[in-house]
């Protein structure tokens, strides 16, 4: 049996659910950050692409989507604002003017679920560690405490640094 990706079986099981929402596939709804950018998608989720009924005639351009876009209340009059850059930079995304049209819908907006990888540790920082837990006996406990002690290491440093800026 082959082995597939797990990002593949995702696309397969969404896909349905995404169409139904006018979206061709996940790429707007999961890069959503990256394409308005951390600050937007914060505070606003896309919901669905409404495009449009009428069939172009052959030669004529077909109308653009209407993109229907959740923000929070708070937000919307300064989401409203910047509705053609979102736009913008949608079909910048897409490779072509597919959105013509921005609807807000003013809602809570849930906090983005964001897998982040950790930054590289310090390699004087990870040695430190190891030798700080290189009285415990199991292998597996030491490998464990010396992340620990690197990662709030690493934190606190950070946050030294950002007090200090």
């Amino acid at each position: 049996m082959a082995v597939k990706p797990l990002a593949d079986l995702i696309d397969d099981l969404l896909a349905p659910a995404l169409a139904a929402q006018g979206f061709a596939g996940r790429a707007i709804v999961a890069l959503w950050p990256e394409i308005v950018g951390e600050r937007l998608a914060a505070r606003t989720r896309p919901l669905k692409i409404d495009w449009p009924r009428r069939r172009p005639a052959p030669g004529e351009m077909s109308d653009p989507a209407t993109m229907v876009v959740r923000v929070e209340s708070a937000f919307a009059l300064e989401m409203q604002q910047l509705g053609p850059i979102v736009i913008e930079r949608v079909n910048t995304h897409l490779g072509w003017r597919a959105v013509g049209k921005l609807v807000l819908k003013q809602g809570p907006v849930d906090a983005p679920v964001v897998a982040t990888t950790a930054p590289a540790a310090d390699p004087a920082l990870l040695a430190r560690m190891e030798r700080e837990v290189a009285g415990v006996e199991s292998e597996a406990l030491r490998a464990s405490l010396a992340r620990l002690g690197a990662h709030v290491a690493q934190r606190a440093a950070r946050q030294r640094s950002d007090t200090a800026s």
